[in-house]
């Protein structure tokens, strides 16, 4: 048996993230926005070596300038007061425009991901894979879509961006003062304590190794008390997303709870989530808490450490009051570089745990592009007059069989109606009609020409008109048009409010709902209607007048008319019936005789 070590494991997990990021990074710098994205990255890459430059300018002005304090040199010290005015100003107008040059890259970055991301997650119906995904057997789909897209898109452009030209400005910095400060630094005989030999070692460039050894100490000591924080942030993001999406869930079903005087569970459940959210919130503060400790204690620290060092030098004389200045700010300019984990980690620790969030949502977006369709569906008008399916079977997300067929197909004039016990799978084979049930095998043939009717319709905020319309635009149709699906639908109140600006699956009834959908089918006038409990919140007079139209609507077309429902005042309608049977899994045909009203 082999065990991978925990410090195997840690670099896996290091270079893992670092992969993540480098794939969620490159679609964008050679997407279509390339050359501007490369553009803005330059500038802010010329201004931060503007930056650094006039970092060593500053370091420079410290000698003389406080040499002529030493010295009591009027006159310099006025010509260098007016050097620094120039170079202060030359420093702000370089620090400003690389400030908002860098938050315009992250906003065009975060709108490109984000539009990308939309894009990827809406097509295919990857939304509803993924979410139907969740409750499958050993399911790793990441929860909360909502989240990753807007608000980890969002952290993840602004780390990258702040903490890549953070550390480019470190590197930089680095390189431009650990040269000037090995010129000021002098040799050093360091004695040896007996156990290694005694004696004395001859160190050259001094005040280099003493703010790397500095450095190294506090990027150790910070790794050893920040690491909990990667899945403290991790985990504090994944709680108050559940949070939100309770609170959600309740607007959502509003009335239902209402109606259930279900406050109180709800409170319970809210109080539970944000208790837990709280706690954990709590225990990053405590981990941040230490961490800040430290990170206080190591800054404070390095502001006089230099002058420790180099103080000998300046109090024997070998030294002016300028070189001690100049070598404390070249000092501080190679350790703040070489601290740059210590001075960034909590960010860094976001910046992971966001960067695993959002490369476990997208490898779920790139496993919904890359899996191979379980069930075959060609949809064409001209090719597939008929719906016809072969070798169907049909599961659950938890892998479990609930139906298998040979063979079924419905002509153009058939009116099916498919029955049979709640939970026999009545709904969801019309899913797989439609080809959006990833969890069933076979090949389904299905004329385009089609419209599915959901027990659930859904209707966007907005106008009447739009939510008519929906997914198409209004500006197709004529008033005419949408006033008389309305009234073939029995919606006659709603004629005149097709401007009207509402959120109407929360304003209309649940009978209205369904009446609307149905005036949704006879605006498009399809060929072919699959209709999935339609009528189920309508009285018998209104069932039997929007049924009629439906009917009378498939027949001018051409096409026929699929129905789920329960009740046996729909059968009337149809004249074939498949019954589901929830025991065996299996399909029977049973033949109605239609007993059609009179229009």
């Amino acid at each position: 048996m082999t065990i991978t070590a925990p410090a195997s494991a840690a670099r896996h997990s290091r270079i893992h993230v670092f992969r993540q990021a480098f794939d969620l990074s490159r679609p964008y710098f050679v997407s279509e926005q390339k050359a501007k994205a490369w553009g803005l990255l330059a500038a802010i890459v010329a201004l931060n070596l503007a930056a650094v430059f006039m970092l060593v300018q500053i370091n420079e002005w410290n000698r003389v300038f406080y040499d002529a304090l030493q010295n009591k040199q009027a006159d310099v010290f006025w010509q260098q007061l007016w050097r620094f005015l120039w170079l202060a100003l030359a420093y702000i107008v370089i620090a400003v425009y690389k400030f908002y040059l860098t938050q315009l890259l992250q906003l065009n970055w975060r709108r490109w991901l984000t539009q990308h991301m939309l894009g990827r997650w809406l097509a295919h119906q990857a939304f509803y894979r993924l979410e139907l995904g969740r409750y499958g057997k050993g399911s790793g789909v990441p929860d909360n879509p909502d989240q990753r897209i807007q608000e980890d898109l969002n952290l993840f452009s602004t780390y990258t961006v702040s903490l890549t030209m953070g550390l480019l400005n470190a590197c930089v910095t680095f390189v431009s003062f650990v040269g000037i400060l090995w010129g000021l630094s002098s040799a050093m005989d360091v004695g040896l304590p007996q156990l290694l030999g005694g004696g004395e070692l001859h160190v050259p460039g001094f005040m280099v190794w003493m703010a790397v050894l500095y450095c190294l100490v506090g990027s150790a000591i910070t790794f050893w008390i920040g690491k909990p924080q990667v899945w403290l942030n991790n985990r504090q993001q994944q709680l108050e997303a559940n949070f939100r999406h309770h609170m959600i869930r309740v607007r959502e079903h509003s009335e239902a709870i209402a109606l259930d005087g279900g406050e109180r569970v709800e409170g319970a459940q809210l109080s539970l989530r944000f208790s837990e959210a709280l706690a954990n919130y709590l225990q990053l503060i405590r981990k941040q808490k230490n961490l800040t400790w430290f990170t206080n204690f190591f800054g404070q620290a390095a502001v006089v450490f230099p002058f420790v060092i180099a103080a000998p030098r300046f109090f024997s004389g070998a030294i002016q009051l300028g070189q001690l200045m100049q070598i404390a700010s070249a000092f501080n300019q190679v350790q703040d570089s070489l601290s740059w984990i210590v001075n960034n980690y909590a960010d860094i620790a976001a910046w992971r745990a966001t960067t695993n969030r959002l490369g476990g949502f997208d490898a779920s977006l790139h496993g919904e592009e890359s899996a191979p369709e379980s069930v075959s569906l060609q949809a064409g008008p001209h090719t597939h007059p008929y719906l016809h399916a072969q070798a169907l079977e049909v599961n659950l997300p938890n892998g479990e069989c609930i139906m298998r067929a040979g063979e079924l197909s419905v002509q153009p004039g058939d009116r099916l109606l498919i029955s049979g016990p709640s939970g026999s799978g009545k709904s969801t084979l019309l899913r797989v009609f439609a080809g959006i049930w990833p969890f069933a095998k076979g090949r389904v043939q299905r004329p385009a020409d089609a419209m599915f009717i959901p027990q659930r319709p859904y209707f966007p905020d907005g106008s009447l008109r739009d939510a008519l319309a929906y997914p198409g635009t209004a500006s197709r149709y004529a008033d005419t048009a949408l006033e008389q699906a309305l009234i073939d639908a029995q919606l006659p109140r709603l004629v005149g409010q097709l401007d009207r600006q509402a959120a109407w699956n929360a304003v209309l009834s649940g009978g209205e709902r369904q009446r609307l959908a149905i005036a949704r089918v006879l605006l498009k006038r399809p060929a072919w209607v699959f209709a999935d409990e339609a009528s189920s919140a309508l009285d018998a007079a209104t069932e039997a007048e929007v049924y009629a139209r439906l009917v009378q609507l498939v027949g001018e077309r051409g096409g026929a008319l699929v129905s789920v429902a329960h009740r046996d005042s729909v059968a009337r309608f149809h004249d074939r019936r498949w019954v589901l049977d929830a025991e065996t899994g299996e399909i029977r045909a049973v033949g109605l005789s239609s007993v059609m009203p009179a229009f």
